[in-house]
C-alpha cells in the first residue's frame, strides 16, 4: 500500500508569512520519506467545507510546478482538475510540461468540475452537468491526441483544434491519467474505458469502496478492458496520523480489495509535523500490504 498527502489547506496560524515554508517543508517530508503521491486541489476559491473563498488557495499547476524543482522522487498531481477551468489543448500542454521539469512524474487527474461560485466569481463558464461530463470525455481524447504521433486537427462536439502539436513530449510518452469521482454510471464507465487510475471517496467506508469497485468491474467487463490494469486508490476521510491502529486495520481491508494507494489530509495546524509522523509512525505500518 502506498500513502499520498492530499494538501489541500493553506489555512494555518499565519498562513500570511509562512505558507510557501510550510507547504515546501510538508512535502519535502513527505518526497524523503517515501509518499509515493503529492496532490493539491484545482480550485482558485477555498471550498466551504475548509473556510471557503476567503481562506488562502494556491493556483494547483503553479504550485506543483514549484514542488517540481523542490523534490525528487514524489510523483505530483491534481486531485482533480476541473474540466471546466482550462482548454483542453492547453491543459494537455501544461501537464507535459509539469511532467518533463519533473522528470516524468506528474500525474493527470480529471473531473468533471462542481463549484458553481467559483466558476460564477471569476466569469469561468458552467455548463449544465451532462455537457461537464462531455467535455471531460473530450478533453481526455485531445490529450491522448496532444501526446500521440498524431498533430493534426481534433473535431469534437464542443472543442475544436486545427493542430495538436506538444513538444516536448511527456517523458513517459503520456501521462498517467486518474478519474476522480464514483459516479455509477458516468464517471466509472469513463474510468473503464480511459484512466489509468481511479479515485474513490471512503466516506461509506469499505462496504462502499467495494460496491464501486464492482460497479467499475462491470463497466470493464462491458467494454473489454482489463480491470486489474487500472490503479485503485482512496482518499481517506480520515486521520492516519491520529487513528494509526483504525487505519492500518481499514488498510488491510482496503488492500484485499485490490486498493495500492491511500491519500489523506493533513490534520494538524503544522502540517511538516504532521507528515514527518505519517512516514515515520504510518507508513511503515502498512508499506507491506
Amino acid at each position: 500500500m502506498d500513502l499520498g498527502l492530499h494538501y489541500a489547506t493553506f489555512s494555518h496560524p499565519d498562513w500570511q508569512t509562512t505558507l510557501v515554508d510550510r507547504l515546501d517543508a510538508s512535502v519535502r517530508v513527505a518526497d524523503e520519506g517515501g509518499v509515493a503521491l503529492v496532490t493539491l486541489m484545482d480550485h482558485h476559491f477555498q471550498m466551504v467545507d475548509f473556510g471557503g473563498p476567503f481562506e488562502p488557495m494556491l493556483e494547483g499547476y503553479t504550485a506543483l510546478g514549484y514542488l517540481a524543482a523542490r523534490t525528487e522522487r514524489v510523483h505530483l498531481g491534481l486531485l482533480v482538475t476541473g474540466v471546466t477551468y482550462r482548454h483542453p489543448g492547453v491543459l494537455a500542454k501544461v501537464v507535459s510540461s509539469l511532467d518533463v521539469l519533473s522528470r516524468g512524474r506528474a500525474w493527470l487527474g480529471l473531473g468533471a468540475a462542481w463549484y458553481e461560485r467559483e466558476h460564477r466569481g471569476l466569469g469561468v463558464p458552467f455548463p449544465p452537468l451532462a455537457e461537464r461530463f462531455e467535455r471531460l470525455e473530450e478533453t481526455i481524447r485531445v490529450a491522448e491526441q496532444m501526446w500521440s504521433d498524431d498533430d493534426g486537427p481534433f473535431e469534437g462536439e464542443h472543442f475544436h483544434l486545427a493542430e495538436t502539436i506538444c513538444l516536448p513530449r511527456p517523458v513517459r510518452g503520456r501521462v498517467p491519467l486518474m478519474i476522480g469521482g464514483q459516479g455509477e454510471r458516468k464517471t466509472l464507465r469513463m474510468v473503464a474505458q480511459y484512466a489509468d487510475a481511479c479515485n474513490l471517496f471512503t466516506g461509506e467506508g469499505v462496504p462502499g469502496v467495494a460496491h464501486k469497485l464492482e460497479v467499475l468491474r462491470r463497466h470493464c467487463d462491458d467494454l473489454g478492458r482489463d480491470y486489474d490494469a487500472i490503479r485503485k486508490t482512496i482518499l481517506w476521510m480520515g486521520d492516519p496520523v491520529g487513528e494509526a491502529d483504525r487505519f492500518a486495520r481499514e488498510m488491510e481491508e482496503y488492500a484485499a480489495l485490490g486498493v495500492s494507494l491511500a491519500t489523506a489530509m493533513p490534520a494538524s495546524d503544522d502540517p511538516a509535523a504532521w507528515t514527518t509522523e505519517l512516514v515515520t509512525s504510518v507508513l511503515p505500518r502498512v508499506a507491506g500490504l
